[in-house]
């Protein structure tokens, strides 16, 4: 099997060991696992102030270099902290891909915690913000969407293929009809402005919260230039109410642009239902939810 299809075992020894032959100088510090880990990468904190991010595939792992490039750059245009990387590993013997050691940012991930209607409102607000600074940011050195980024900001047609298959398969448990009408709509529309910045993974994952408020913006491995429908899927796949009008205001973005953020979210949602075996577990229900209001709009 590749290591496309399974996960690299990424275990604390084998990232102890990296630090001591690649890092002498940070072997004295402590290591530990995340409480919640992610697919792509796995994650240790390093010491009081640093964390080590760990890809679990080739895949990913195309994704360090250019965080590396990158991130230094954006971090001076964002009002929000965004991780800076300190340093980066290299493959060895034992461990197949580069790798990242980065500055901890303080909060936790929006995921985890429960978030009042009130503060996911003033949340709503920050998270505009933060794109349209993202996006206002120059893109002559932009990487395209690509394999790299699977995609992100390319036009969500990309998807086409495996978007109506899913539907085709949900037939029953979705409005399959009103689910393909709505992705046959998007496919008529495209960005018709400057390619801007996408971070290509926008969701309540990779944001953290601290007293109330957006405290950090993680996990820049689907960052590239494109259409910014991608990164507008968070509108309802974690705001809701009135937060989710707090944002769709302040983004600032057209209304063909919202017609493929819904494409986009549908794409998702139908890949997580498919790939789900008990339709009626929360998780299933959740994805269900989610294409509902997307198709309800």
């Amino acid at each position: 099997m590749s290591n496309e299809l399974k996960p690299f075992n990424i275990t604390l020894p084998l990232v102890e060991k990296l630090i001591v032959d690649q890092f002498p100088e940070y072997a004295h510090l402590d290591i530990q696992s995340v409480k919640i880990q992610g697919h792509d990468n796995r994650t240790f904190r390093l010491g009081p102030d640093m964390l080590v991010r760990m890809p679990t595939a080739e895949s990913y792992a195309l994704k360090v270099p250019k965080e590396q490039q990158l991130l230094p750059h954006l971090k001076s245009y964002l009002t929000v902290p965004i991780p800076v990387p300190l340093k980066m590993g290299y493959s060895s013997d034992y461990y197949p891909f580069p790798f990242s050691i980065y500055k901890w940012l303080d909060g936790e991930s929006a995921n985890s915690m429960s978030i009042e209607d009130s503060t996911l409102e003033c949340i709503a607000l920050d998270l505009a913000n933060f794109l349209r600074e993202l996006q206002s940011v120059d893109t002559s050195y932009g990487p395209a969407p690509g394999q790299h980024n699977f995609y992100r900001g390319d036009h969500v047609s990309v998807y086409d293929k495996g978007a109506q298959t899913q539907i085709e398969q949900l037939s029953g448990l979705i409005d399959s009809k009103k689910a393909m009408m709505l992705w046959e709509q998007a496919m008529l529309t495209k960005w018709q402005k400057p390619l801007v910045w996408i971070h290509g993974d926008f969701a309540s994952g990779n944001i953290l919260i601290q007293d109330n408020k957006l405290s950090g913006v993680i996990d820049f491995g689907g960052i590239g230039i494109g259409d910014p429908a991608c990164d507008l899927v968070i509108t309802w796949t974690f705001l809701k109410g009135k937060s989710r009008e707090i944002f769709r205001q302040n983004v600032n973005i057209d209304k063909n642009t919202w017609l493929r953020a819904r494409a986009w979210c549908l794409w998702k949602a139908t890949y997580e239902l498919c790939n789900v075996g008990d339709k009626d577990s929360p998780y299933a229900l959740k994805q269900k939810q989610i294409i509902e209001e997307v198709l309800s709009e």
